[in-house]
């Protein structure tokens, strides 16, 4: 794996943390998930990449982050899975997908619109082919949540 294509998306979801809420997510020991894994999440915000590399990155929450995540920006508590915090991930995501793609400008990538899936250990679907996944776990004074990115052309093992 090469850790060069990987520290664009760490810098990107610490950028984002860090302007977003105040908060310095530590990134935590890299390693490589199987595309049929069941997530042990209640939310996850994806955004596929196309062009030069096709793929996935996913952002993965416990509700009670998500929602605590929500509060910080809307300024109303949360205790709910409702519009705002389905928002509030699919923002993240796009944003970090967007901030990590400046970092791989030697290829030429292209991000859609941000999807969510919700539900205790859901599943995500990643692109078929040898696409390794790579998920980097992140903790904060708030609690734990990950980033998956599946890049074929790019992360190889």
């Amino acid at each position: 794996m090469n850790i060069r294509y990987i520290t664009p998306f760490i810098e990107a979801v610490e950028g984002a943390f860090d302007q977003m809420f105040q908060l310095q997510p530590q990134a935590l020991t890299p390693y490589l998930v199987k595309k049929e894994e069941i997530l042990d999440w209640d939310i996850s915000g994806i955004i596929g990449i196309a062009g030069e590399a096709r793929g996935l990155v996913v952002l993965s929450f416990p509700a009670d982050l998500a929602q605590e995540l929500t509060a910080v920006l809307t300024g109303q508590a949360k205790d709910t899975m409702d519009e705002d915090v389905t928002d509030t991930v699919g923002e993240l995501v796009n944003i970090i997908a967007g901030n990590a793609k400046k970092g791989l400008e030697e290829f030429r990538l292209l991000i859609s619109l941000p999807s969510i899936v919700q539900g205790h250990h859901h599943q995500v679907t990643w692109p078929s082919g040898p696409v390794p996944i790579i998920t980097i776990p992140f903790s904060t004074s708030r609690g734990h949540f990950s980033l998956s990115v599946g890049l074929e052309n790019i992360i190889t093992t």
